[in-house]
């Protein structure tokens, strides 16, 4: 769908606390999915858009939010909020991306001198404080599935006088496994409502999903200019190798800030270890880690007091750091789509950055598959001292490589809360798009 693309924020006609707040930001020209979307999601309209990471979709459906609480605080008869009820609700696949999503509403509210209540609720904390925190209801809440229902079921919120609902990373939430309790969430939800959906891919599930969904959404896709800036690049090796391959590279270059991507949670603390021995300090990040140890460490990776990160893919969303340089996956990840998440945590908004795959005998078939899903092709490379062998390794030929369970499957059953169609959105996958 072309638009004209609005040149300033004032061009949206938002409130002038919403404005004062993105010029101390120092927001002066609106991207491209935010000029794009925010006219149209300002007209109460479905919306459908795919963007990519970085490109500030954030702002896109959180000012648009902002704008429609603001008319509500000029009118007071409207401001009363009844009970446990919210209005404005946020779902997002991961406790980061949660508290990320959280913390830019508030940071945009901030010149309503707190008559706008956002809260954020998310696994791995006590469930206490965030019922409290909801006595009254919220204007805004921003939740990862399991703890929205777990909020549900103990009565501590209610959905069904939700204005606005937002499915933020909807690609994601459905490969971690989250398509049961997003089943559950969409009954809870009155069938009058407006409804954004935002995701960086959109294979056959998130259609699905959209065509049950949306009603007759406007649709957007602006997955193009920006992320030219990140380079792909891959590497050959033995993989018994790897391992040494990845040091030589980090000290060679004298990387600082390196994400690295391992296909589980032991791997991510083997693969650490192995480091150390090489005498290169790395932290890990999955979800073996309490809460608090996480958000340590995120921050510590974010501040520049940890140079090297190895992670699952929970950190392929909600891990934003400006000039982010160097994405490595050590370990490909399970599907092509989870490929573009990863390599999406750097080259963000325009600048510079560097995606590189360290490539064994056992991943080539593997990687095959994701370079022609996401219609890319990539040139093999080499370095001295490192080079793959012609031929698999006879220790190779026969050893099956596990693919791990992504992280978030497997979770335990919520009671009292009323269980939807399991296959709430499955009669439109045969439909064409």
């Amino acid at each position: 769908m072309a638009t004209a693309l609005t040149t300033t924020f004032a061009d949206f006609a938002l409130h002038a606390s919403i404005l004062s707040r993105l010029t101390e930001l120092g927001y002066q020209t609106p991207t491209e999915v935010q000029s794009t979307t925010i006219p149209v999601i300002l007209t109460g309209v479905d919306v459908m858009a795919g963007a990519n990471t970085g490109s500030g979709k954030t702002a896109a459906f959180a000012l648009p939010i902002l704008q429609q609480l603001s008319m509500q605080l000029d009118n007071p008869a409207t401001t009363k909020k009844t009970s446990n009820t919210i209005h404005h609700l946020v779902l997002v696949p991961t406790r980061e991306l949660a508290k990320q999503v959280a913390d830019n509403f508030i940071s945009y509210a901030s010149h309503f001198n707190g008559k706008v209540k956002v809260v954020c609720a998310l696994g791995g904390v006590s469930i206490n404080t965030q019922m409290l925190a909801l006595r009254g209801g919220a204007d805004v809440l921003v939740a990862t599935p399991g703890r929205l229902l777990d909020l549900v079921s103990s009565n501590a919120i209610k959905l069904n006088q939700v204005k606005q609902f937002v499915l933020d990373e909807a690609d994601r939430l459905l490969s971690l496994g989250f398509a049961d309790e997003l089943n559950n969430i969409l009954a809870l939800l009155p069938k009058q409502k407006q409804t954004l959906l935002f995701s960086a891919t959109f294979p056959e599930e998130v259609h699905s999903l959209a065509n049950a969904l949306l009603v007759n959404p406007k649709q957007f896709a602006l997955q193009s200019a920006e992320q030219s800036t990140l380079v792909q690049r891959v590497m050959t090796v033995n993989r018994e190798k790897k391992t040494a391959l990845l040091a030589h590279l980090i000290k060679e270059n004298n990387w600082r800030q390196v994400l690295i991507f391992a296909s589980a949670k032991k791997s991510c603390n083997h693969l650490a270890q192995k480091l150390e021995k090489r005498g290169i300090t790395a932290q890990v990040f999955h979800g073996d880690q309490a809460q608090g140890a996480r958000t340590r460490v995120l921050n510590g990776f974010k501040q520049g007091d940890i140079d090297v990160l190895v992670a699952t893919d929970i950190a392929a969303r909600g891990i934003d750091i400006d000039k982010l340089p160097v994405v490595i996956n050590f370990d490909l990840p399970r599907s092509p789509a989870d490929y573009m998440h990863r390599i999406g945590r750097s080259g963000r908004a325009g600048e510079v950055g560097l995606a590189l795959t360290l490539l064994s005998h056992d991943d080539y078939h593997h990687f095959k598959v994701i370079e022609k899903k996401n219609k890319i092709r990539l040139e093999r490379e080499q370095v001295a001292g490192f080079e793959a062998d012609d031929e698999m390794p006879e220790t190779l030929l026969d050893i099956p490589k596990p693919m791990a369970k992504p992280e978030g499957m497997g979770k335990k059953k919520r009671t009292n809360i009323p269980q939807a169609n399991k296959n709430i959105w499955s009669q439109t996958k045969s439909n064409p798009e």
